[in-house]
């Protein structure tokens, strides 16, 4: 099981190296997807070292081939953005669902990465809620500086509104131990303690 949960996240690393977009970090850099996966599946190590191979390989999968589906061939607007979204998420799903069927795993691991990707049972199902606090950390560290100098500290400070409540006690505490700058530390502490 071992070695073939193992070739299944090559496949899925040989997937999204081939992303055009790159993400330059402090401590990583390389295909943008590519990083997003690694990073996702660190947190997940991280926030339950107990993880099922199904919520390891979602963490992995969550953007698999992103950039073959991009917003702008979608209409402008929350109702193109929520058309892309879901479009996003069945590629997902369907490319997550390709690459561990011809690893040879069976239905009942396929259903479970999919549950886990479309997030079902959140906050009720503990591994769904391990990949969205996955999912929310690796965005403050990959989005929040960016975000906060485009949209301004109050409009931020509205985003972070939106994306702690997704998080578990837990996630939220990881969210504090982030290596952020002054501005964006007192941003995200503001938020935690909004009512």
């Amino acid at each position: 099981m071992e070695e073939r949960f193992e070739r299944a996240l090559e496949a899925i690393d040989r997937a999204n190296q081939d992303d055009p977009n790159r993400i330059v970090l402090p401590h990583v850099s390389g295909p943008k997807e590519l990083v997003h996966g690694r990073m996702v599946s660190d947190w997940i190590e991280r926030l339950h070292p107990e993880a099922s191979f199904p919520l390891r390989l979602a963490g992995r999968a969550h953007h698999l081939e992103r950039w073959t589906l991009p917003r702008k061939s979608y209409p402008d607007g929350r109702e193109g953005y929520l058309r892309w979204r879901r479009a996003l998420q069945d590629h997902h799903v369907k490319r997550a669902r390709q690459i561990l069927a011809a690893e040879g795993f069976p239905e009942e691991e396929l259903q479970r990465v999919e549950d886990i990707l479309r997030k079902r049972n959140l906050r009720r199902d503990r591994e769904v809620q391990c990949f969205e606090d996955a999912l929310c950390l690796v965005f403050l560290e990959t989005q929040f500086r960016i975000l906060a100098e485009r949209l301004g500290d109050e409009k931020m400070f509205e985003v972070l509104r939106r994306t702690l409540p997704k998080m578990s006690p837990e996630g939220k505490q990881a969210a504090t131990s982030l290596a952020l700058g002054d501005s964006e530390r007192a941003l995200l502490t503001r938020a935690l303690q909004a009512p």
